[in-house]
This record gives structure tokens, sequence and C-alpha cells, in this order.
């Protein structure tokens, strides 16, 4: 069992000494408990921003302006820099200890901090420029546009303030410090919240366009994510000591590890570009579609980063220090029995929460969104969106965890290949899909393309031998497809035996519904599973 196994590292012996045994899923459950308090609290900023600002073409433009530095963010933070950093953070801890990590983290921190200042300066002066590569349709209406720039503008430093951020949680995952880097993102959404509820109003009385008052809660809830983080990092006496002249640059450039970091980037950056650029193509293509398009994509991906967070981005955060440790040590067996326990469980939780997406989405959107300038056919066109979403959703989850699989190697390379392969697949279904489905098919798409992705890294590490899959997954899948099924036939009766849109004024009693829906789903599930012989309390205690 993973958590009762002792490796060695080096000298040291981590897992039975100094970082107590590994336990997999306490950490993930850690991990996902508080990136749920995190999307409920987003998912409350969504239905705020929703219900005051509506789908339009000013929401539009807000969404665009948020979109680049997020996606300047992905790219270079949570993306690249993390895929690079934490693997060799995790080796250079593994077989140096922490005297040598700790110069590492200081001369990484240096050459990012300035990095981080030249690019926010250059995406101010360039933000005209970026809102039309995203976006040029907001040209159809002007001050959307324009309100567009202004708001990328005072945002794009939110992008400097998000890649310290990722790199302190790097630092703090390979220490297994989870809870700071999982809870710290609801500070973003608590400003944005603030914003939404105070300043919004504000701003309207002193005849100032309201929705600028998200990009004030943009800023600050960055800064105090960074804020937060860097404690806990000077608390564990890894505080980065960033080198604030032209001479400690040049010398933490000449540090070998920078050197491997940068070079593991480059692959990394094209192979996030991969994702992002699919991201930006879409959205152009959305602004060009009726407007509020670009909106409905966005408040259906809110409710999917529910289940990809909690279930991916929770598993993918855990995996990758300890994948990398194991192949820093030669410990083949444990790396492949890790990979299975996460993909076991991305299919016992993915595959009901996908289907509940596809036979459950008006449901959803209706309670969630369904109040203030948000009208009943905003509710249908996101809840297209979310239904096309939804057909990926195995794929988008089992990607966080097949990808570090090969990031623990040090293996950019292979996911970035096949990334550029689903990209143009991708963007061939737009052409077949966008015209029949509008909006809905750009979403269809990308769940579409995350299948293919997902199944190709799966038998790339089949093929080479990194993953061999434990006795029993043929049974499993037959459970688990089973209870599924009749979970479905549930909620296919609950989503039109109620007249979901209708019950608008209602709130509490449609909530109620949707309550008690939700909870009598997953007890047929789980319940489904039990009976057809799952050992659920046995197999999560792996």
């Amino acid at each position: 069992m993973l958590d009762e196994r002792r490796v060695s590292f080096g000298n040291a012996e981590p897992a039975g000494t100094t970082l107590e045994r590994v336990s997999l899923f306490k950490s993930a459950s850690t991990v996902s408990a508080l990136t749920l308090l995190s999307r409920i609290t987003g998912l409350g900023r969504e239905l705020l921003i929703a219900a005051t600002f509506g789908a339009s073409a000013t929401t539009d433009a807000f969404n665009v302006a948020f979109r680049i530095p997020n996606l300047f963010r992905r790219l270079f933070a949570e993306g690249a820099f993390s895929q690079a950093f934490v693997p060799v953070l995790a080796e250079s801890r593994a077989q140096h200890g922490d005297a040598q990590t700790r110069r590492v983290i200081d001369d990484v921190s240096t050459v990012l901090a300035w990095v981080l200042l030249g690019f926010s300066v250059l995406g101010v002066l360039a933000a005209p420029l970026l809102v039309w590569a995203m976006a040029s349709g907001l040209r159809q209406h002007p001050t959307a546009f324009d309100a567009a720039v202004v708001m990328t503008r005072w945002m794009f430093p939110y992008i400097g303030f998000m890649s310290l951020v990722a790199l302190c949680a790097g630092v703090l995952n390979t220490w297994r410090k989870f809870a700071v880097p999982a809870a710290t993102p609801v500070l973003l959404n608590v400003c944005l919240m603030a914003a939404a509820y105070w300043g919004a109003p504000w701003l309207s009385a002193q005849g100032i366009e309201p929705i600028f008052a998200l990009t004030a809660g943009v800023l600050v809830g960055g800064a105090l994510q960074l804020a937060i983080q860097w404690l806990a990092l000077v608390r564990l006496g890894m505080g980065p000591r960033i080198g604030l002249t032209l001479t400690q640059l040049r010398a933490a450039w000449r540090d070998p590890a920078t050197r491997r970091i940068a070079a593991l980037m480059g692959p990394a950056i094209l192979g996030v570009s991969v994702a992002q650029l699919s991201l930006v193509i879409n959205t152009q293509i959305a602004s060009h579609l009726a407007s509020g398009s670009v909106s409905w994509l966005g408040y259906a991906d809110r409710l999917m980063e529910f289940p990809t967070a909690l279930l991916g981005v929770a598993l993918g955060v855990v995996l990758m220090p300890q994948l990398a440790q194991a192949r820093a040590v030669g410990d083949v067996r444990r790396y492949s029995e890790m990979l299975d326990w996460g993909l076991r469980l991305v299919v016992l939780l993915a595959v009901p929460a996908a289907a509940g997406l596809l036979t459950f989405a008006t449901p959803l959107v209706s309670v969630l969104y369904h109040y203030g300038a948000f009208g009943a056919g905003d509710v249908a066109q996101t809840a297209r969106a979310l239904t096309g979403y939804g057909v990926g959703l195995l794929g988008l989850v089992a990607i966080k965890v097949l990808a570090p699989g090969y990031y623990a190697n040090q293996d950019i390379r292979t996911p970035v290949r096949i990334g550029i392969i689903v990209l143009a697949l991708t963007q061939a279904l737009n052409l077949v899909l966008v015209p029949l489905m509008q909006h809905a098919g750009l979403a269809l798409a990308i769940g579409l393309g995350a299948l293919v992705n997902a199944g190709w890294l799966l038998l790339g590490l089949l093929r080479r031998g990194s993953y061999r899959p434990t006795p029993g997954w043929g049974v499993f899948l037959l459970q688990v497809l089973a209870a599924t099924a009749l979970m479905s036939v549930f909620l296919l009766w609950a989503s039109s035996a109620v007249a979901w849109v209708d019950l608008r004024a209602q709130t509490g009693l449609r909530a109620f519904y949707l309550a008690t829906s939700v909870v009598a789903a997953a007890l047929i599930y789980f319940g489904a599973l039990w009976a057809s012989g799952v050992p659920l309390r046995q197999w999560l205690r792996r």
C-alpha cells in the first residue's frame, strides 16, 4: 500500500522519518477540500458578476481582459514554469538536501522576478494589440473594445503576482505543505465579490463604468495571494531572497539548476502555448458570434472548474513532486502504483461527474446563475456550452494525472507533440461544429480534443512501460459504468420533473430541489458501487 511503504531518498529516509509516511489520499483530500472552498467562492463570484452585469458586450470585455493575464499566467506560471521547476526542485532536495535547494530557490526567484518586471511593462504598453489578438470581434462595439484595453492595462501586473505565487506553491508542495497554496485562491474570489458588490455601485454613482471595479479586485486578490504564500515560505525557512542588482542576476543565471529549468521551460512553454492558443482561437471565434458568447462560455467553464479542480488539479498537485522523487531514486514500482491509484480515482469520480453535466446541465445553470440580469435565454445558452464541456470532462481530468507522469521524468516534449496534434484536431472540429452549434460547438470541440489527448498520453506511458496497470481494471470499469447509468436515469427524470427555469422567483425551493437531486444521485451511484462489490473504504485507504 502506498502510504505504508518506506522509500529511501539518498542517505535519508523522508518517507518514514523527516516527512513521515506518504499518504496520497490524505494529501489529495486536503487539496480537494480547500479547492472546493475556492471553487464555491469562485462560483459565488461568478453568480454575483452574472446577476450584476449579465451577459453583454461589457461583460465580454471584462472576460477578454481577464483572460489575457490569465493566459500568460497559465503559460509562464502554473504551466511551463511549474512543469520545469517542481521536478528539478524535488530532485535537488532528494539528492542534495535542503541547504543546496535553498540556493536554487533564491537563484530561480531572482531570474523570475527580473523577467516578470520586464514582461509586465511590455504587456501594459501592448494592451491594444493583445485585446485585438484575443477578441477582434469586440471592435463591433467600440466602447467594449476600449474598456477591454483599459482593464487589460490595469490587470496585467496580476501576471507578476501569480507567477511568484506559482514559485511559492511549487516550494510548499515539494515540502508537502499543500494547504496554503490550495486555500489562497479564495482571496481572489473574495476580492472580486467585494468589488462587484461595493465597488461597482460606487463607480456607477461617480459616472464611471461600474465593471472597472473588478480590475481592482483582481489586483488586490493577486497581491494578497502572494503575501500569504510568501509568509508561509518564510515560516518554513525557505523565503526567497531576490537579488536586486545586475550582478546578482548574472550570478543567479549561472546556477546550473536555473539554466536547467530554463532549458526545460522551452518545450514546456510550447506545450502550454498549444492549450492557450486553443483558448485564444476559441475566444476570437466567440467574439464574432452573438453578443454574450464569450460570457456564456466563461460561465460554463466556471462550473467545469469544480470537477476539474477538485479531481484533476488536486491529484496533479499531490502527485507531481512525489512522482519526481520516486523517479529521482529509481523507484519504478512506486511511480507506477501512484499513477494507477490516481487514474482509478479519476475514473471513480470523473465518469459520474461527466454524466451529471450531460444530463443535469439546465438545473445546475438555473439554480446557480439565473438571477438579476441573467435571463432564461442565458440559462439555455450556458447549459449548451456546459454540455459540450461535459463530453470531455474525463479527458480534462485525466490529463492532470497523466501529464505529470511525463513531467516527473523531465520529459516535456512528448506531451507537447501530442498537444500540437490535438490543437489541429480541435480546430478542425471547430470548422464543422461551430456553424452547426455556435458557441456550444467550441466547447464540444475542446471536450473531444481532451479525450484524444488523455488517451494518447495513457498509451505512451503504457508503451514505454512506465505505467503498469494493477489487476482488476476491467471489472472496475464495468462497475463504474453500471452505477453511472443508474444515476443518469435518475438525473434525467429529475431534470424534466421540475420546471427549473420557471421557478426563478422561488429561489429557496429551487435550491432545495437541486440539493436533494444531487444528494440522491450520489447515494444511487455510491450505493450501486457498494452493491456491486467495490470496497470503497479499503480502496480509498490505499
